[in-house]
């Protein structure tokens, strides 16, 4: 990576806290993981596939947790991820940049984020969402999650909270493997497009997984749905604020 021992020092703790936090609302931080990255000076083209192993692997730990927890419905997934992995192939296979994108999806983000944080409560009742409409989301957040390098989480957790498909746990079961299965067909079009995972990828592999998987056991298993509801609205935020100051 070139970075002297302090940049190095800072990104691991970076690393280790977006891991955590992410984690414990079933997100496996490749937004946050992009941020410290960025922030840290490295360069581009190191954060985008090292972002998506790291996903890859707090993910698997996410996934285990929550579906051990009980809250992981095939059901309410399958119709989310069945068009969503291969257009996350496709936006990992192609690079788009607009002015317009990134701005949108940050309103977006803080949006839920504010309606996280004044209706922190599981809705009484939820509705699965029509077949339909849940293979048409999950197509566009797939090509987003491609595009952006993450795994879609931050965007259908929020969006099945917004429209009480479903309760919060179950949520982030749902968008764990969601982030999962995104996550591996836009690393797989990555490579396809006859890019390499950089060497010193898997340096940071360890700090992610010991705080993924802390984060994700706590989330699925101790913390209450007010707590969890605070971390993802303080995720949303972070990630809001990714979108919209640092380069993909």
């Amino acid at each position: 990576m070139g970075i002297d021992t302090l940049q190095f020092f800072l990104l691991l703790t970076g690393i280790t806290v977006v891991a955590f936090l992410y984690s414990s609302v079933g997100h496996a931080g490749a937004s946050g993981y992009i941020a410290v990255m960025s922030l840290c000076g490295i360069a581009a083209t190191f954060i985008r596939p090292t972002a998506l192993v790291l996903n890859i692997l707090v993910a698997c730990i996410g996934t285990f947790q929550f579906w051990r927890a009980g809250h992981f419905s095939w059901r309410l997934f399958w119709p989310f991820a069945l068009l969503s992995v291969p257009f996350a192939f496709l936006g990992g296979y192609v690079h788009v940049s607009s002015p317009f994108l990134k701005p949108l999806l940050s309103g977006v983000l803080l949006f839920s984020a504010a309606r996280l944080f004044f209706r922190p409560d599981d809705p009484p009742e939820v509705k699965a969402p029509p077949r339909p409409v849940a293979l048409g989301v999950g197509a566009g957040i797939g090509l987003l999650s491609g595009l952006t390098g993450t795994g879609g989480g931050i965007f259908l957790t929020p969006l099945v909270r917004f429209c009480r498909w479903t309760h919060l746990r179950r949520a982030a079961a749902t968008s764990v493997v969601f982030i999962l299965v995104n996550s591996i067909a836009g690393l797989v079009g990555y490579l396809s497009s006859g890019r390499l995972i950089p060497r010193d990828a898997w340096s940071l592999a360890i700090a992610a997984v010991i705080a993924g998987t802390a984060g994700s056991y706590l989330g699925s298993q101790r913390f209450p749905v007010r707590t969890i509801s605070i971390l993802l609205a303080t995720v949303l935020i972070v990630a809001a604020v990714k979108l919209f100051f640092t380069n993909p």
